[in-house]
């Protein structure tokens, strides 16, 4: 199996900044996601086996299936304790920038993390990095940035004294960006991977279920509220789209995360292409988040790209858009519109 991501230069370099550091931050991006979280919690306690001392830092708080997690309960959010979080970027030798591209993912840390004089260094694979670094690590066509700590630890030969604490945090990153390894996830390197994980001990199972099977009563009611009244099928296109609007989030008692997964099951509709969410924030008048998903050839990144301000993955992207829900309905629907040749074109069964 080809693990291995660095050159030699690249691995000599990322020793030497691990070795020299003192102050150590790990970030990740606002919102924070399976993979944000678990690959900052992960490469922290490769740092910790390692002799260091990192901290790390989260814009604002992630969902509730994550906090348990082992290394949250040191996981230091900036929208909390904002003095704290900005003194230790200050103080850094080191920023570890995980699982996003720009500055302006981190939210309000961006100017803590734009004037910290400590040294960069970026792992993620999200397309087109644009951050000012002494050291980036980027592979768009990793399923995960968690997959690339992975790959990370293995080259720098840190493998064999990591533990259950690393590999948690790390198999939870993988298997929630690739949708239980539903999608971005076809490389056989990704499952050498899970098998070595599987040997620190594991429960891949417990994993999923304190992920998927964690929800409240009324994330399961919001569930049924989508797929009965909200969702829209486009059948002649093979395409799907639902609003929650703020008063839906409301009426079902919504905490973050209870969104979490909804995108995908449209797609388990026969023949379906596409999916996208449109959410209202709950606080901000004209803000829309948007969540798309789609299956084989059909690129919702480029999607996300023309249409909702965003980008992300082939198969899994996100956007916002500043307009009310019902422009954004019209938006989707000129999305739609605008791939209708390769909507209408329904997938071939063939695996």
């Amino acid at each position: 199996m080809q693990i291995e991501i660095l050159t030699e230069l690249q691995k000599e370099q990322l020793q030497s900044i691990i070795d020299e550091a003192n102050n150590i931050v790990v970030c990740c991006h606002r919102r924070p996601d399976g993979d944000a979280v678990g690959s900052s919690l992960a490469w922290a306690e490769y740092l910790r086996l390692n002799g260091k001392n990192p901290v790390v830092v989260v814009p604002d708080g992630y969902p509730d299936f994550l906090r348990w997690l082992p290394g949250t309960e040191t996981v230091v959010r900036h929208d909390r304790h904002t003095e704290k979080a900005e003194t230790l970027f200050h103080d850094a030798d080191v920023v570890f920038c995980m699982d996003f591209n720009t500055e302006n993912r981190v939210g309000d840390l961006e100017k803590a993390l734009h004037d910290t004089p400590a040294k960069k260094v970026l792992i993620d694979h999200h397309l087109s990095p644009d951050v000012d670094t002494v050291l980036t690590i980027s592979h768009p066509e990793m399923s995960s940035t968690c997959e690339l700590v992975f790959r990370l630890v293995w080259q720098l030969g840190g493998y064999e004294k990591t533990n259950r604490n690393f590999a948690i945090p790390l198999y939870c990153g993988m298997m929630t960006d690739t949708g239980g390894f539903t999608y971005n996830s076809n490389s056989p390197e990704i499952f050498y991977m899970i098998s070595k994980l599987l040997e620190k001990g594991i429960d891949k199972d417990k994993i999923y279920r304190n992920v998927y099977n964690n929800y409240s009563e009324w994330r399961m009611r919001l569930t049924g509220y989508v797929l009965y009244q909200k969702l829209n099928v486009m059948r002649d296109m093979y395409a799907s789209y639902f609003t929650l609007s703020r008063e839906d989030l409301k009426t079902f008692h919504f905490i973050r995360g209870d969104a979490e997964g909804l995108v995908n099951m449209p797609l388990q509709i026969k023949g379906m292409k596409v999916s996208v969410s449109l959410r209202e924030d709950s606080e901000k008048d004209n803000l829309i988040w948007v969540s798309l998903r789609s299956v084989d050839d059909f690129p919702c990144n480029e999607m996300a790209g023309l249409f909702f301000n965003g980008g992300g993955h082939l198969n899994a992207s996100g956007g916002k858009l500043e307009c009310s829900l019902e422009e954004a309905e019209q938006i989707v629907r000129r999305a739609f519109d605008y791939y209708a040749d390769k909507l209408k074109i329904r997938n071939k069964d063939k695996a």
